[in-house]
C-alpha cells in the first residue's frame, strides 16, 4: 500500500480511502454470502397408542366389569331352567362389555380370561350361597332328607348308607368338597368358552 495518494496526500496506515481526495487506494474483496442452510420441516410427533392392559385379576377394570355380571348371572341361575346357561353367557357378555368400556379389543386368548375372571368370581358367589344352604339345611337335620326326596328309590341299601354318610362329619365334608370341585370347573369352563366367542363376536363386529 503506497503511503501518499497521487494528490500528494499522505495517507493514515491501512486507510482504504485518502482522506482528501476520497480515491480508493487498495482492492475491497468481495463479499460471498454464505449459503442459505436448507430449511428443516419439523415432522409431527404421532403420539403412541396406550400400552395394551392385561386381562387378569390385577386389571382393576376387568375386575369391576366381571362382578356385576357374575353377581347377576348368581342370582339368576337360582332359575334351574337359566343355571348353566348364564354361566357361559356371564362370560360372553363381560368380554363384550370390557371391549366397549375399554375399546380395547381381545382376541380369543384375552376373551377366556375375561370369561376365567367372570367364571371365578360367579363360582365363588355361588360357594357362598351353597355353603349357607347346605349349613342350613345340615344344622335343622334336612341335608339326608333333601336328597333322599330327589332319589328315586330311596330304599336301596347303597343309597341308605350314602345318605347315613351325610348325616356325619365327615360325609358332608366330603360331598362339599366334590361339588366344590365340579362347580368350579363347570363354571369357568362355561365362563371362557363364552368369554372367548364373545371376544371373537365383538372383533368381528368392529
Amino acid at each position: 500500500m503506497p503511503d501518499f495518494c497521487t494528490c500528494g496526500a499522505e495517507l493514515v496506515p491501512d486507510s482504504l480511502f485518502c482522506h482528501r481526495c476520497g480515491k480508493q487506494q487498495r482492492e475491497i474483496a468481495a463479499y460471498a454470502p454464505e449459503p442459505d442452510s436448507p430449511v428443516v420441516e419439523a415432522i409431527p410427533q404421532i403420539p403412541a397408542p396406550p400400552p395394551v392392559s392385561s386381562v387378569d385379576f390385577h386389571n382393576p377394570v376387568a375386575v369391576r366389569v366381571a362382578f356385576p355380571v357374575a353377581l347377576m348371572a348368581t342370582v339368576l341361575s337360582m332359575i334351574p331352567i337359566l343355571g348353566v346357561f348364564l354361566w357361559g353367557a356371564s362370560g360372553c357378555f363381560a368380554a363384550i362389555l370390557y371391549q366397549r368400556r375399554t375399546g380395547q379389543a381381545l382376541n380369543v386368548k384375552s376373551g377366556m380370561r375375561m370369561g376365567w375372571i367372570t367364571g371365578v368370581m360367579v363360582f365363588a358367589l355361588t360357594t357362598v350361597i351353597t355353603t349357607v344352604s347346605l349349613v342350613t339345611a345340615t344344622t335343622s337335620g334336612g341335608l339326608s332328607e333333601m336328597f333322599r326326596q330327589q332319589l328315586k328309590n330311596p330304599s336301596d341299601p347303597k343309597v341308605q348308607e350314602a345318605l347315613r354318610l351325610l348325616e356325619t362329619a365327615p360325609g358332608m365334608a366330603l360331598v362339599l368338597a366334590v361339588g366344590l370341585v365340579m362347580l368350579f370347573v363347570l363354571t369357568t369352563m362355561l365362563s371362557m368358552a363364552g368369554g372367548a366367542l364373545g371376544a371373537k363376536w365383538s372383533s368381528r363386529s368392529r
